[in-house]
């Protein structure tokens, strides 16, 4: 299990296999200069509607020991997702 922590006041355990592809796709749309939304559940807040955009604090921590493989066609889907009018709904796709 891993740990997205934003803004350092929101945190959401996410497994590490999710942690690995959605960590590709933020990478990837930040870099492109791409803010975007991702909606997350989360165990006592609700739904988390979160704007990622390069400015944005943001920390990924892994507990696996190895990493995970990826996924390449949940990648692109997830890619896709972002770039929609919802922005990327953790639970959606993955």
């Amino acid at each position: 299990m891993g740990r997205l922590i934003y803004q350092e006041r929101h945190v959401l355990d996410i497994e590490d296999r999710l942690l690995s592809h959605l960590r590709v796709v933020i990478m990837n749309k930040l870099r492109r200069q791409e803010p975007f939304m991702l909606m997350a559940p989360h165990p006592e807040q609700g739904t988390l509607s979160l704007w990622l955009h390069p400015a944005t604090p943001l920390v990924m921590q892994f507990y696996g020991s190895r990493p995970p493989k990826l996924d390449n066609s949940l990648v692109e889907q997830m890619m896709q997702d972002a770039s929609g009018p919802n922005g990327l709904v953790l639970g959606s796709t993955t």
